[in-house]
């Protein structure tokens, strides 16, 4: 089977790309990284996010989505990492996909719409228990509800005391919760919690691979111009062929998150694996692509001025979440070695 993009999946992701470029560019990044003290929220953002269905792109139709898989959502992650943007865009998806995937009839009704619309903020998390303290909580303090582990699977937690808690990386917001016990999510089953699990896995994995597609376009470009002894750095045998390496990572870790979306989608036997080779894969690459960006701008790249710590720190970030490499390779080989 031939596996890529559909016409319409990449008029979608053209269309993300295309507002950040034209209304949420670097510059925008930046001001958000330079004002640590903010929320880190940009309103124009968010309502652009809402508006275009970035935020409905997995909420049934009857509830006002798209309807839409996890190739879609992949789709709008990977533009969203390509742009190192800020905002709480994954969180409400991921507790939007809990209420679908765990709520009751009444919890849909209530939350769905207003995800969907970007009514209503959402962050999701797989760390600590409810009720009791949530560590390092993605835009928690500006959540309207967040989704936590708890001793019955999962709770929507409301209310929580938010204490801001710094992170290198300025394209995202963490904080500390002290959660009450919150409302249950009734499907919260340990297969639900762990699907769950494994769609924040390949979330994370198509923004880094977002991240390091976009780290390696800036630093070819960047280095076909740049010039040394007469002629572009770029045709320099030891920076071309390892980011001629780099280029083939990239690719193999995008085709693995889209083909993990795809197999979570439709529930393959394989799927636990893909995710995992998503992540593993997606983690290593965007570290080292990052990294090449930063040496092969030379001086530059080393400076507060130029962008490549954005993608840098954002690569850094996010290879950790929902499993780092290391973890991700031990689980290929649980499910593949007798």
């Amino acid at each position: 089977m031939f596996f890529a993009l559909t016409d319409d999946q990449r008029e979608f992701d053209a269309a993300v790309r295309g507002y950040l470029a034209e209304r949420f560019d670097l510059d925008a990044v930046r001001a958000v990284v330079e004002a640590p003290e903010g929320d880190g929220h940009p309103a124009g953002l968010w309502k652009a996010a809402g508006e275009q269905g970035w935020l409905a792109v997995l909420v049934p139709e009857d509830h006002d989505g798209l309807g839409l898989g996890l190739v879609e959502a992949q789709v709008i992650a990977r533009a969203l990492g390509a742009g190192v943007a800020p905002g709480p865009w994954r969180g409400t998806v991921l507790a939007a996909e809990a209420v679908r995937l765990a709520g009751s009839d009444e919890q849909k009704a209530a939350w769905l719409p207003r995800f969907a619309a970007g009514d209503a903020v959402g962050a999701f998390t797989g760390r600590g228990t409810a009720p009791g303290p949530l560590p390092a909580v993605e835009y928690g303090a500006v959540a309207d509800v967040v989704v936590a582990p708890s001793e019955t699977g999962l709770a929507l937690v409301q209310g929580a005391q938010a204490t801001p808690r710094g992170s290198y990386d300025g394209t995202t917001r963490l904080a500390d919760l002290d959660a009450g016990a919150g409302e249950a999510l009734p499907g919260a089953t340990a297969e639900v919690v762990e699907e769950l699990r494994a769609r924040a896995t390949v979330l994370v994995a198509a923004d880094l691979v977002g991240v390091a597609r976009e780290a390696i376009t800036r630093t070819v470009a960047y280095d076909r111009e740049r010039t040394q002894f007469g002629v572009p750095v770029g045709s320099f045998q030891a920076i071309k062929h390892a980011l001629a390496d780099l280029h083939v990572g990239v690719t193999m870790a995008e085709h693995a998150a889209l083909y993990a979306a795809h197999a979570v989608d439709t529930a393959l036997p394989d799927a636990p694996l893909a995710v995992s080779v998503a992540k593993a894969k997606a983690s290593d690459v965007a570290v080292q692509a990052t990294g090449a960006m930063i040496q092969y701008h030379g001086g530059i790249g080393y400076t507060w001025e130029h962008e490549a710590h954005f993608f840098y720190k954002r690569a850094k970030r996010l290879a950790g979440q929902w499993g780092d490499a290391d973890s991700h390779r031990e689980r290929i080989a649980a499910f593949t070695l007798p």
